[in-house]
């Protein structure tokens, strides 16, 4: 078993890929951390949309791959970035992924928590951002989903300071029926976030945001924290209000965030753990056991993948994530809403190929070398 990758500059490579898949079984709940996996959406490769068409899903293998990610103990954060929310797929269709993920979450006994944000409209005033929040928020609640309150491009365009954030967001959180998860996504996967929470500067955008949490630590069960900085997050998790959560979304350092120190640790909401689902629900359940050192041997040698799929531009991660979905045998095929399977290069795939056939997340390594090979002749690489 060999296959020929392209590698820099064209010039092909040949790697032998395992033959065995890391050996995990779905285990008991989680003890010690509470962790998200945000879950990518599985388009229906039969209809005949094109980028700019609302997004056709094929809703059975989407909730399948769900289900997958319950049955080892994952909770599901739908709805959100990895979603394509914003980048394929619009509020309608959100809509919908929230009221079936919703109920087969209910159906299932799975976790579940569900993106709230403002992608119903385009633009528009501050008055018109709250009532496009409060709108997704009613169909979370009436849902049964805990809620996530996202990051909105409209909020980011009306402002005119971190006052009218802290204004909207304590109107939302005053209402919300339950504790929220606040996220802070960074610019980095959304140009249209630039100086969120009023400020271009980290360190005063940090302190609004740390305003909004303490204005409301009942309504705030935790916050998402996607800045691609450990260091920030490890300061913003330590000037948390007592009973307040960070849920990592940092998918450049994670196993040391999850890990944490001698003052605190963060849980975990993250894109890389859709295909790393298994993997990362082995390693939590050896720190459940206390023993920090193996859960980092587990899941270390995954950064370097991670690292690869969320590489510059960020934004484009999720063509990664699905088209490992698909080599993993989750789908049938390697298409996505609005056409973003074509945001990556070859090279790309061929090096998340081999890094996630090296961790073992393959269930079927023959079946994910046919169908890189499928790939591969599609661009004219003959084996």
């Amino acid at each position: 078993m060999t296959i020929r990758l392209p590698g820099a500059g064209g010039a092909l490579r040949t790697y032998e890929p395992r033959t065995e898949p890391l050996a995990v079984t779905p285990g008991t709940p989680f003890t010690s951390r509470t962790v998200f996996s945000a879950a990518h959406v599985v388009a229906d490769p039969f209809a005949d949309v094109s980028p700019d068409s609302p997004a056709a899903v094929d809703w059975d293998a989407t909730l399948a791959f769900r289900r997958h990610l319950w049955s080892h103990g994952l909770g599901v954060a739908e709805a959100m970035d990895t979603a394509q929310r914003g980048m394929g797929l619009d509020w309608a269709g959100a809509a919908e992924l929230i009221r079936r993920s919703a109920a087969e979450a209910k159906s299932v006994g799975g976790r579940i928590a569900c993106g709230v944000g403002t992608d119903q409209i385009a633009s528009g005033s501050l008055a018109e951002v709250r009532a496009a929040y409060e709108e997704q928020l009613a169909l979370v609640e009436e849902s049964g989903a805990q809620a996530i309150l996202m990051a909105s491009r409209a909020l980011a365009a009306a402002a005119s300071g971190p006052e009218d954030y802290l204004e909207v967001y304590g109107h939302l959180l005053r209402q919300a029926a339950e504790p929220v998860v606040l996220h802070w996504l960074g610019p980095m996967f959304d140009p249209a976030l630039e100086g969120y929470w009023g400020s271009a500067d980290l360190d005063a955008a940090t302190d609004t945001f740390l305003d909004v949490i303490a204005a409301h630590p009942d309504k705030v069960d935790g916050i998402k924290v996607s800045l691609l900085d450990a260091q920030r997050e490890i300061d913003i998790r330590r000037r948390l209000p007592k009973g307040v959560r960070c849920y990592t979304g940092d998918d450049f350092n994670y196993p040391e965030l999850i890990a944490g120190d001698e003052q605190g640790y963060s849980h975990a909401l993250l894109g890389i753990f859709d295909p790393l689902g298994p993997l990362a629900a082995q390693a939590v359940r050896v720190l459940d056991t206390g023993d920090v050192q193996g859960f980092r041997d587990l899941l270390d040698p995954t950064v370097g993948l991670s690292r690869h799929l969320f590489q510059t531009p960020t934004r484009f991660y999720k063509t990664g994530v699905v088209f490992l979905a698909w080599l993993a045998g989750h789908q049938s095929h390697f298409t996505m809403v609005g056409g973003l399977q074509s945001a990556r290069s070859l090279p790309h795939f061929a090096t998340a190929y081999e890094l996630a056939d090296g961790l073992g997340l393959f269930p079927d390594p023959k079946l994910a070398e046919e169908r890189m090979k499928t790939l591969l002749s599609m661009y004219g690489v003959n084996q």
